[in-house]
């Protein structure tokens, strides 16, 4: 989804897909896409889903020599083109990969609809433990003293990324500089009237609180949009970020914006978390980097003063209150290639985080 264009109609696409045991694959053409585009792709493949998304499809790749790909697309059935953009998200790993922020490498681009009924990409597989939950922080990082390094390396990669030049590394075009919470703030107010599943006026109350309260931008770069635990790769034996993921939201301008969003994934031992939460924060278990912590290390690291952080997880709260709904809304209509999951959770959770954006406006 490119910030300066947020989409104002939605399109019907309906992906041409096999009736296959894989949905969303057109194992014959991809294949031979695949042979003929990938460097090292060697037929026949095996594709399989990789659950955990909510936005974009993600499979993994396995060809007859073992190697291994990952085949990244959009939702199946209604979408919205411009928020499942795959040559832009494409064009981000690209560029980002050309900096010291860990990200899979860039393979290939299909923009061909013929071949897959929507476009998709290939990055290479990495290797890692996604450290979604507090069950699989426990398993994977026994010892606190790797959690405390993982949480070194999660708050340096940020600042890694937030300290790049977009213009150096091709990004400079990915969307406006200037004026990043005004068009947060006006793309999500709009997202959530479109994709809304019922009236929920506090999310009127924070925006409207948001806006009066905005603080002047004074840092500007690239801006992941969704960076937290669960959207990395990491290597539990030396407790580093082995590949950050999940760009889809990516775009340019306030970079604090980043920060207070992995603050409010960050749960300390014993904190509350949003009613509906499908998942226990993987530092809830201790021995993570508190709050203040990476507060400390993100300025250290980027020279940047940070006294307004409270706005920013405020405003966080509350966009992702939206995101969350688009997934709601997303799972409703069956397009997301799981018809297991319980919608109530997200709904209740979307209460929470705005009722969370409005204990700190307030």
């Amino acid at each position: 989804m490119t910030d300066n264009a947020l989409p104002d109609e939605t399109k019907d696409h309906e992906a041409a897909v096999d009736a296959g045991p894989m949905r969303g694959i057109n194992t014959a053409p991809v294949s031979a896409w695949l042979a003929e585009n990938v460097e090292g792709a060697i037929g026949p493949f095996a594709f399989d889903f990789i659950t955990g998304g909510h936005s974009n499809l993600t499979y993994k790749v396995t060809g007859s020599d073992g190697s291994e790909f990952v085949l990244r697309r959009p939702p199946l059935g209604a979408i919205l083109a411009s928020a499942h953009d795959m040559g832009r998200e494409f064009k981000i790993i690209s560029g980002v990969g050309r900096t010291t922020v860990p990200v899979p490498q860039a393979l290939g681009l299909c923009q061909d609809e013929e071949v897959n009924g929507a476009p998709f990409y290939i990055m290479n597989y990495v290797d890692g433990v996604v450290v979604a939950d507090d069950v699989t922080a426990l398993a994977s990082l026994p010892d606190p003293s790797t959690r405390q390094t993982l949480s070194t390396s999660v708050i340096d990669v940020l600042a890694a990324l937030h300290r790049a030049d977009p213009d150096t590394i091709g990004l400079g075009d990915l969307g406006r500089k200037d004026a990043y919470l005004d068009r947060q703030l006006r793309r999500w107010a709009t997202q959530w009237e479109k994709a809304k599943t019922r009236e929920l006026p506090e999310m009127d109350e924070a925006h409207a609180l948001l806006v009066a309260a905005k603080p002047e931008q004074r840092y500007t770069g690239i801006v992941h949009g969704d960076y937290r635990l669960g959207n990395m790769l990491s290597d539990p034996a030396t407790g580093t970020v082995k590949a950050v993921l999940d760009w889809e939201l990516c775009t340019l301008g306030d970079v604090l914006a980043d920060l207070g969003y992995i603050l409010n994934n960050w749960a300390q031992p014993g904190e509350p978390i949003p009613v509906g939460a499908t998942a226990q924060p993987p530092t809830t278990i201790g021995g993570f980097a508190t709050r203040d912590e990476l507060v400390a290390r993100y300025s250290q690291q980027t020279g940047y003063e940070v006294a307004d952080i409270d706005y920013y997880r405020a405003f966080q709260y509350w966009r992702l209150a939206a995101i969350v709904e688009g997934v709601l809304n997303r799972y409703l209509q069956g397009v997301m290639g799981d018809d297991s999951v319980d919608t109530d959770q997200y709904s209740q959770q979307v209460v929470s985080l705005v009722t969370n954006a409005l204990t700190l406006l307030k």
